[in-house]
């Protein structure tokens, strides 16, 4: 465009500043990687919109060293109760639900506005500053480099720089300008949620109301005792407020929501309607650009997955970025964002899709799931501690694996390439990923051979005192890990030799002064 100026950029350049934009552009800054983040809105989200902060994202923010304070600004969940009809049919308490698991065994509840927020402050303590206001017009790349323009109070720039990530949502503007497809639908079904202050005082509990012909749902907002409504917008109100649904206030759904939740709405602070969709872009990279978040995926909002999805992508990417940037590992490690991330989009639309589909059918299988299955299924199966474990981790995020990607190799006990590093309490085997490092985990007494080998790729090596709770996470004795710095594991059952050769493969360590091994004792 006429007067348009022209800039270099640091390396990576994020469009959008939602949590999976801010999170990318923390964790690039945490390990030294200058980033450009852009967002065409004028300041931070002010609505809650996503509400579940799941285990595995709290796990990544211990990381980077801010978990406990979004656990102390959020609100745990105690437990469910089932209403059907207007009645209680039961209760099913959560507690510590992955007590074992995750340091982070429960729910929390944490609303969008404040965990971006809390975001932002993090990347500004990190010397990164948002530019709101700034939105992406057009993009080019070649073999060396992206040129971007971007446009801020009618003034152009054209940027270039080494990557650039699409985190703009949905709409994404990246995404469009890569010519990359988002093939998918839209369910029928138009939905309401509001944020309101509910007569009786605060509710921690998460509460699902079953009808034969809707649902809803109600969860604590924050701490300021606020709560979320959400469910079926009926078909005739849907029908009456035509395409824009700009006629449709909270007041038309009052009389249905009420008897349905069994509540009285003293006041709504935010009200809106919308459709959900169900989409996974073609790609998730197109030469040196990126797609993460929204941009790439979005799904019905079963299980709370979507937010905790875009920051995982977020920190798969990241860390591979970060690598090739600074040189520790060739542009072969950026081809493995895509297969790892895409394989689990796919994988979550799929599942939340019948989920969805089973529980807000109109039809009479639907009517039947709701009122008679679930208030009896559910307090059956919370029974078994089989039961809620699965439940656990899968909705946590904590199952997330990587066994087909090309970076995940081997097998030792039950512990293979590409799995989530298991958790022990103790000693904290998560405590040395804080260090956002490769590094080497024993259970047991490490070899003189492997800790020589350690030693010249300049990798930490952690031995751990054999334990019965080391061989019920699934860990070998004498067994070592190679643990990628998002804390999964790349090589199980490590020797020198194959150590050798996978750093080789990947370009991963660094020299260190007389070959000396990083190594430290846990006890």
């Amino acid at each position: 465009m006429p007067g348009t100026l022209s800039s270099t950029a640091p390396p990576v350049l994020i469009v959008g500043a939602g949590p999976t934009g801010l999170v990318l552009a923390l964790q690039l800054a945490r390990r030294g990687v200058g980033v450009r983040i852009v967002d065409r809105a004028e300041g931070p989200g002010t609505a809650s919109r996503a509400m579940v902060v799941q285990a595995r994202t709290l796990e990544f923010y211990r990381q980077l060293g801010f978990a406990e304070a979004v656990v102390a600004e959020g609100v745990r969940i105690p437990a469910v109760r089932l209403r059907e009809g207007g009645e209680e049919v039961a209760r099913v308490a959560f507690g510590d639900l992955g007590a074992g698991e995750s340091p982070y065994p429960f729910v929390l509840a944490y609303p969008q506005d404040d965990h971006e927020r809390r975001l932002v402050a993090e990347l500004a303590r990190a010397g990164v500053a948002v530019e709101w206001g700034t939105a992406l017009s057009g993009l080019s790349q070649d073999g060396v480099g992206v040129r971007a323009v971007l446009e801020r109070g009618g003034a152009g720039e054209a940027c270039t720089a080494s990557y650039l990530c699409g985190c703009d949502g949905a709409h994404s503007r990246v995404r469009e300008s890569l010519g990359i497809g988002f093939p998918g639908g839209t369910y029928d079904q138009l939905f309401y949620v509001a944020d309101a202050r509910v007569a009786g005082g605060f509710h921690e509990e998460l509460s699902i109301h079953l009808g034969a012909h809707g649902f809803g749902l109600m969860l604590p907002v924050r701490l300021s005792g606020m709560q979320r409504l959400i469910g079926l917008v009926p078909e005739a109100l849907a029908a009456r407020a035509g395409p824009t649904l700009a006629d449709l206030t909270f007041e038309d759904l009052r009389p249905g929501v009420e008897p349905l939740m069994g509540i009285r709405v003293e006041a709504v602070n935010w009200f809106s309607t919308y459709r959900v969709h169900h989409r996974v872009a073609d790609a998730f990279r197109a030469g040196r650009c990126f797609l993460a978040g929204d941009a790439g995926h979005i799904h019905s909002p079963a299980g709370g997955q979507g937010m905790n999805t875009g920051i995982g992508d977020a920190v798969n990417l990241a860390w591979k970025l970060a690598e090739v940037v600074a040189g520790r590992a060739g542009p072969a490690l950026l081809d493995t964002y895509e297969p790892e991330r895409i394989a689990f989009a796919r994988s979550l639309v799929a599942t939340t899709d019948r989920a969805f589909r089973a529980v807000t059918g109109p039809g009479l299988g639907g009517q039947v799931l709701r009122t008679w299955l679930l208030p009896h299924l559910v307090p059956a199966l919370w029974g078994f501690a089989a039961a809620r474990r699965r439940l656990f981790d899968t909705v946590s995020q904590v199952r997330i694996a990587y066994p087909d990607s090309p970076l995940s190799a081997g097998r030792a006990g039950t512990v293979q390439g590409g799995d989530r590093l298991p958790y022990l309490a103790e000693p904290d085997n998560f405590a040395p990923l804080a260090s956002l490092r490769w590094q080497l985990h024993v259970h047991g007494a490490a070899g003189p051979d492997l800790s020589a080998e350690a030693g010249r790729a300049g990798l930490p090596l952690h031995a751990f005192p054999w334990s019965e709770a080391a061989r019920e996470a699934g860990f070998a004795r004498d067994a070592a890990y190679l643990v990628r710095p998002d804390g999964y594991v790349a090589l199980a059952g490590a020797e020198a030799r194959t150590l050798a050769a996978y750093r080789g493969r990947w370009g991963i360590g660094e020299a260190r002064a007389g070959g000396a091994p990083a190594e430290s004792q846990h006890r």
